[in-house]
């Protein structure tokens, strides 16, 4: 269990932060935030306990790799990722060749992906 462990999760729709939450609540301790500003909030309030952050790509006002370049200004200690409903595109391969991101995983949610990549980061913390 890694039930110490806390994940910030960022999407703009509900039904996809509540798909999320069900499939790791069991598994870390899952916060959520509906835009890139209620991440950085989240950021701000739980940024010792935060491990990783999962944002979503497209979302309005400030896409995922905005909002990880944001947060990042702040909280280097955390890896970042990316997840798109839609196809990789030159904004994401930058923000992976200039490490803004450590991966960016594809909607449908694949949780044995995204739990490999976290569980990778969990090691080299170790």
């Amino acid at each position: 269990m890694s039930n110490n462990v806390t994940i910030l999760y960022v999407d703009d729709e509900f039904n996809n932060l509540f798909i999320f939450q069900k499939m790791f609540e069991k598994k870390y301790n899952v916060l959520t935030a509906q835009s890139g500003s209620e991440g950085l909030e989240k950021l701000s309030s739980y940024a010792d306990d935060i491990i990783v952050v999962i944002s979503d790509m497209r979302m309005p006002l400030m896409n995922g790799v905005e909002f990880v370049k944001k947060a990042k200004e702040k909280y280097l200690n955390i890896a970042y990722f990316i997840l798109t409903g839609f196809d990789f595109n030159e904004e994401i391969d930058s923000a992976l060749k200039e490490d803004v991101i450590q991966q960016f995983f594809t909607k449908p949610l694949d949780m044995q992906e995204i739990d490999g990549a976290i569980q990778k980061i969990l090691h080299k913390l170790s």
